[in-house]
């Protein structure tokens, strides 16, 4: 199932979005059908038909962004997350035997798309992470293998 949490960062981001879709690129879309429907037969008029169809993905994603916005819960940074990994945290894991480092912020599922360093906190990695603290290993099992991750430093963006 998936967790309906954001940060402050990610429902800024949302908001921005949704701003943008319905002040600049709406508006800008909607003259295009006004102005490919003035000419006449829509039949084979294809400014129409792409722009027609760019508006009812616009209106489509700024229904789910307001539902977004209307159903999330923002979790922002609070002390009692110090010393321990929470929803938010950036997380610095070491695996010994592979040798790997990593750092890893989890957040909720809307924010993960253009940030390479995020994970989903439904994940199976965040969710052998959560409420460890420095020093404590996390194991993470696949189909594949098991991964023992050592975890080595914990921060939170304090807003």
């Amino acid at each position: 199932m998936r967790s309906q949490l954001i940060t402050p960062e990610g429902m800024e981001r949302l908001k921005d979005e949704l701003n943008h879709l319905w002040r600049v690129e709406r508006p800008e879309i909607t003259n295009k059908v006004s102005w490919a429907a003035s000419l006449g037969d829509r039949s084979e008029n294809a400014d129409y038909h792409f722009n027609k169809k760019r508006l009812r993905e616009i209106d489509r994603r700024l229904l789910y962004l307001r539902k977004c916005i209307d159903n999330f819960k923002v979790i922002g940074y609070h002390p009692n997350m110090e010393g321990t990994v929470n929803f938010g945290a950036w997380v610095e894991i070491e695996n010994m035997e592979k040798k790997l480092k990593k750092r890893l912020r989890i957040v909720g599922y809307e924010e993960l798309i253009g940030n390479k360093d995020y994970i989903s906190m439904d994940s199976p990695m965040a969710q052998a992470l959560l409420h460890k603290k420095v020093g404590d290993e996390a194991i993470v099992e696949t189909k594949i293998a098991k991964f023992i991750w050592l975890i080595r430093k914990i921060e939170y963006k304090k807003s």
